[in-house]
């Protein structure tokens, strides 16, 4: 059977995501509406990653409509800590559960997960890579707290290199009209070429900055992220980067009057606390949204059953390997090394990094 899987929000139109948050904005009014929605299915939650909101909103929102749950939240309590490969997890689990929900260290791990589940998948975030439920959750926000998702200059302040949720949210932000981005950022920290390429592509327009203080009083969102440690491969690094940018009610007076602040957490030290008291922030209402627009996404999943979009449509070359040593093709040995792309530059179908034939 075909599964519609959600592993990049891009793969979907722009049409698909506009219904989401129609439904999304449905629920958050009416959520008695959608008490039995999902009853009698069970959703697998595999969190090979810590974490807090993704995961107690993707529980909650199954069994706000009306499902139940399974899965792990420690790879280390499953059969992974003895070696199970990530194909056979994935079949296994997907065999007792109606969708399954996936968050993962390593970049294209969501996707190799499609190719073997017996299920709807949604990537709830894999590496450094995306994050396509967060951006869901921002769209959301700024749906129901700015009004729109059109003509905003949008901030992306902190690591944007690393940062899954900037990468997916610029991606996906291009897509409507007039908007323009400001990307805030170290030069070591800077947002990777891909996605600059996908803004041209998209006739976005956007510009990089140092500087904080320099860009906030032209926002009309301000999208902050944490430096974040488990992405650095030493201390020495991470700690050269931790506190380069924090957000403060100083820096705060500077910006427009209807400025909203973002933030998908967990926050470290980038927003003092006296941020949260400001009608600005919006990073608590936030992470409640993402419980609502995920309800929608489950619902929808599981009501496309013989709907699909195809995982591969890349091929491989002889010899070729992904050039991100954290790609999941190069751990799991018996995934395709797929690529798409005209020429010698051509780009793995997993991650998204470019390698040269």
């Amino acid at each position: 059977m075909n599964y519609l899987h959600l592993i990049d929000l891009n793969d979907f139109p722009v049409k698909f995501w506009n219904e989401l948050l129609e439904l999304g904005i449905d629920i958050y009014h009416n959520p008695e509406k959608y008490a039995h929605a999902c009853d009698g299915k069970i959703m697998a939650t595999l969190f090979y990653e810590p974490s807090t909101r993704t995961q107690m909103s993707f529980q909650t929102a199954m069994l706000r409509l009306g499902g139940s749950l399974i899965g792990f939240d420690n790879p280390s309590t499953s059969s992974v800590a003895k070696g199970e490969s990530l194909s056979d997890t994935t079949q296994i689990v997907s065999g007792y559960a109606d969708v399954l929900v996936i968050r993962h260290p390593q970049p294209g791990a969501a996707k190799a997960a499609a190719l073997t589940a017996d299920c709807p998948v949604i990537n709830a975030g894999d590496g450094g890579h995306l994050h396509p439920t967060q951006t869901l959750t921002d769209l959301l926000t700024l749906r129901l707290e700015k009004g729109t998702l059109e003509n905003l200059n949008i901030g992306l302040c902190g690591d944007l290199k690393n940062g899954r949720t900037v990468h997916s949210l610029v991606k996906a932000m291009s897509c409507y009209k007039g908007n323009h981005f400001t990307f805030i950022s170290t030069s070591e920290l800077k947002m990777p070429q891909y996605i600059k390429d996908i803004l041209s592509v998209h006739g976005a327009s956007f510009k990089e900055v140092e500087s904080l203080e320099e860009a906030i009083g032209e926002l009309d969102v301000l999208y902050m992220t944490r430096i974040q440690r488990e992405r650095f491969k030493s201390d020495e690094e991470y700690f050269a980067q931790k506190d380069t940018y924090v957000l403060d009610t100083a820096k705060l007076s500077l910006s427009k009057p209807d400025l909203k602040v973002l933030h998908p957490l967990p926050r470290v030290d980038e927003i003092t606390t006296d941020v949260d008291k400001n009608e600005k922030a919006v990073y608590f209402k936030q992470a409640k949204y993402g419980m609502y627009i995920r309800m929608a996404l489950i619902m929808t999943l599981l009501s496309n059953e013989n709907r699909s979009i195809p995982l591969l449509s890349g091929k491989e070359y002889p010899g070729v390997c992904c050039s991100n040593e954290l790609c999941i093709t190069n751990s799991e040995s018996y995934l395709p090394k797929s690529f798409v792309g005209i020429g010698d530059n051509v780009e793995c179908e997993f991650c998204n990094e470019r390698t040269l034939l």
